[in-house]
């Protein structure tokens, strides 16, 4: 099976850009004014009207129906994962072949 990203979060950074959290724990800030052709998201280029995205579907979506495939917005350069030191302990089992212990949190 072929995993689907989704888009889980979404954060207004400053201008076109907001900072989207996939289902994998991954995240990226993304500069949406690259999409911004054509008569559906030409709304979209007033600020006023970009900051009221809402996540449904999976991804990130305006009022006039307009979005843009999660697929699409995980394909974006500068993906980056969060919590990376968080992994399952039979995953730090496989990779050092043996139990470690947990780390504290700080």
């Amino acid at each position: 099976m072929t995993f689907l990203p989704s888009v889980v979060q979404a954060e207004h950074k400053r201008g076109f850009r907001l900072r989207v959290v996939f289902n994998d724990g991954s995240e990226n800030t993304i500069d949406f004014s690259q999409w911004f052709d054509g008569p559906m998201f030409e709304p979209l280029k007033a600020p006023e009207y970009f900051v009221r995205y809402f996540i449904d579907g999976g991804t990130v979506v305006w009022p006039n129906g307009a979005d843009i495939a999660p697929e699409t917005l995980y394909s974006v350069a500068g993906r980056r994962r969060r919590h990376r030191r968080l992994q399952p302990t039979r995953a730090r089992q496989q990779k050092t072949g043996k139990p470690s212990r947990p780390r504290p949190l700080r």
